[in-house]
């Protein structure tokens, strides 16, 4: 049953596009999963589409036919059967991205509900083209996501040439969304200095960062032994949780533990699965790192138990222009609500949300020496400076990033 609070959103039906979607049983259950699952709260119909493979993914979604629709916490989840694959780089990836927008045209036949909004989440982008067509179809309002800028990225840190065919169409479909949707959000506090110049009107754009579940992080659910057996104890510890990718600059984070191997309070925990995994494993081993701990990935409902462990929250990206216009990483609001002074290694323009709010410190990317110099400070403060950090931290998570209220934002664009 749906909860209505609010008898104009009876029978309001949202379709959200958004082909890399997934659940916290399936995978990671991000900012689509929270969102429909407040939206539906709020007494709107709520249809997630996602592909059935995804490499971000624990577990495939098996199932017979074109589709499988599943309740999930109040909304319905539409999983479209798409050829498998595992790797971020596969090229069995980008023929899915071509399938997608054919597959869910094809498909919505089999749903009753049908939309009064459609919100399309890039990237990947070519869905955009199967939602444009849903949305017309139907006399839907159109409403285009971008939670990270493609092909921009693709050119700016995967070094695709901008003439490449592929991406040609895809600044061809970034730029006729800008012009043809009816409102165009992005968790990127910035993204709108980049798509004016690309054909959006600025009064059509919204900002609606990432966020954390306060339902979820309230479940206080303990850490399990065998990740709780791994770390140290009667240490100080600056630890980092979340995807090992060349993005996230562990081994700049790595380089700093080396620095500080003769402080032997002082350890360093990265937990987490990713492409860099092995790669860090055998850097920390060639240096003969004493003070680095390497963790298997922890459900994410036991997120919060381990960062209640550390001392210090680490979150490093790599230097790029294209951070300029903002960056809204999950683990951020994780670490905020976790009440842990958090070392900011990141340059995301002027979007400073550690720094703005005395949450920890925000110092240079990619260098080793600042990290070590930033460690030793929090290490030497009073327990209970780094505790004030920590509670600046947990008043900003509450008071910005908190679904319930991330999606009171968002409804205010789609239905209003």
């Amino acid at each position: 049953m749906f909860t209505v609070n609010n008898k104009a959103t009876l029978n309001k039906v949202l379709w959200i596009i958004h082909q890399e979607g997934s659940t916290p049983s399936a995978g990671y259950g991000g900012r689509h999963y929270y969102m429909a699952k407040e939206l539906s709260k709020l007494g709107y119909k709520v249809y997630l589409f996602s592909s059935s493979t995804n490499h971000l993914n624990y577990s495939e979604i098996e199932f017979k036919g074109s589709h499988l629709i599943q309740s999930q916490e109040n909304f319905n989840l539409v999983w479209v059967k798409m050829p498998k694959y595992k790797q971020a780089h596969s090229k069995l990836r980008a023929i899915n991205w071509l399938l997608f927008p054919l597959k869910i045209i094809f498909l919505e036949k089999h749903i009753n509900e049908k939309p009064d909004a459609v919100l399309c989440s890039s990237p990947p982008l070519l869905a955009f083209l199967g939602a444009q067509f849903l949305a017309k179809k139907h006399k839907a309002k159109l409403v285009f996501e971008v939670r990270d800028i493609w092909p921009l990225t693709l050119i700016e840190l995967g070094g695709y040439s901008p003439k490449h065919p592929f991406i040609r169409l895809m600044q061809w479909v970034e730029n006729s969304a800008y012009k043809k949707s009816d409102a165009v959000i992005s968790n990127l506090k910035n993204s709108v200095e980049h798509m004016i110049p690309h054909g959006l009107k600025q009064e059509k754009f919204s900002w609606i960062p990432n966020g954390f579940s306060l339902s979820e992080v309230s479940q206080n659910i303990s850490l399990n032994s065998h990740a709780a057996s791994q770390l140290p104890t009667d240490k100080f510890i600056v630890g980092y949780a979340g995807t090992l990718g060349l993005a996230n600059m562990l081994d700049v984070f790595i380089e700093a533990a080396s620095l500080l191997k003769d402080e032997k309070e002082i350890v360093f925990v990265i937990v987490g699965q990713g492409k860099e995994k092995k790669n860090l494993e055998t850097l920390a081993a060639n240096k003969e790192l004493n003070n680095v701990v390497f963790i298997d990935p922890i459900p994410k409902v036991e997120i919060q138990a381990l960062l209640a462990i550390f001392d210090v929250c680490y979150i490093g990206l790599r230097k790029s222009t294209l951070f300029n216009f903002g960056v809204s990483p999950n683990k951020l609001f994780d670490y905020l609500y976790a009440k842990k002074p958090i070392l900011y290694a990141v340059c995301s323009g002027n979007y400073k949300p550690v720094e703005e709010t005395n949450a920890g410190l925000q110092i240079e990317p990619q260098d080793p020496q600042a990290i070590a110099n930033a460690v030793l400070e929090l290490y030497k403060m009073s327990p209970e400076d780094r505790d004030q950090m920590g509670a600046n931290g947990r008043k900003a998570a509450l008071e910005q990033y908190e679904y319930e209220m991330l999606a009171k934002k968002l409804e205010k664009v789609l239905f209003n």
